[in-house]
């Protein structure tokens, strides 16, 4: 099982850094593409790069609808078969806005669900498996703890527009035999949320953590909390922040776990820790 960052906000010529999370997950069983980048422009240049062929993609699956995750769509579709499904919360099409520029914009799905087909529409708030050994997580219902917010990000309900409920945030769960990798995209739901949501939802205990974890608005109280929980999980054998996660967590991290924490950039491919 392979775990290749194809899109990341740090990257080293000749790939490219943009704004947005796409892995690509290869395993004995298949080929999964979770996320899309911003644009498709840095998606297929990084892919070919890599010699990652997303025509030999089994299946898409979405973490949730902001554009930073879904931008690449658009150029990815044409290049899969029809029959390649797509994997998403049921509100993935619900629209997203956000006024960080000063004005509220859509942020949301570049495709209808019409545009999408015939692609086979695999949406459910219950885990799913994708493949055999990678799932979805479903949707994170119980968030006691601190979410992975945006005070910028936006529903429209009854003519007004309120704070993102995200529902839509789902994260991927790959069963290895020494446990399991927690594959983030945005992490709005919460770290300390969805892994209390894969334990609940999973025997074997999480290894790894990789993705956006989006603490870096977070309060230092809770970017101290966070960093306590993860060097307490007895199985945990690495972390790999990237894209929202922030410095401020990062380096906190980075001094709680040390040989632990892994940096890196796009084209790191994870074959010898993440492995069956």
């Amino acid at each position: 099982m392979k775990l290749i960052w194809l899109v990341d906000d740090v990257a080293e010529p000749p790939l490219r850094a943009e704004h947005g999370v796409a892995f690509w997950i290869a395993t004995a069983q298949g080929r999964v593409l979770f996320d899309t980048g911003s644009s498709g422009s840095v998606l297929l240049h990084n892919a070919a790069k890599l010699s990652v062929d997303l025509s030999t993609a089994d299946a898409v699956v979405l973490s949730h609808a902001h554009d930073d995750h879904t931008g690449g769509l658009p150029a990815v579709l044409p290049l899969l078969r029809p029959e390649v499904p797509l994997y998403a919360n049921p509100t993935i099409f619900r629209p997203r806005y956000s006024n960080s520029s000063g004005e509220m914009l859509s942020r949301g799905m570049p495709l209808s669900r019409e545009e999408l087909a015939p692609h086979p529409l695999r949406l459910s708030d219950q885990p799913q498996e994708v493949l055999p050994g990678v799932w979805t997580s479903g949707v994170i219902t119980e968030r006691p703890q601190p979410e992975g917010r945006s005070s910028h990000h936006f529903v429209r309900e009854g003519g007004a527009y309120r704070p993102d409920p995200y529902q839509d945030d789902l994260s991927l769960v790959l069963e290895t035999s020494a446990g399991l990798v927690l594959v983030c995209g945005c992490c709005h739901a919460g770290l300390l949320n969805t892994i209390a949501h894969v334990r609940r939802h999973w025997r074997a205990p999480i290894i790894g953590i990789a993705g956006g974890l989006h603490l870096r608005s977070a309060a230092p109280a809770v970017i101290r909390r966070t960093v306590a929980s993860l060097a307490s999980l007895p199985a945990l054998r690495w972390v790999r922040p990237g894209h929202c996660s922030g410095a401020g967590f990062s380096k906190a991290l980075r001094h709680a776990l040390g040989v632990r924490y892994l940096s890196g950039t796009v084209g790191d491919c994870l074959a010898d820790i993440v492995r069956t």
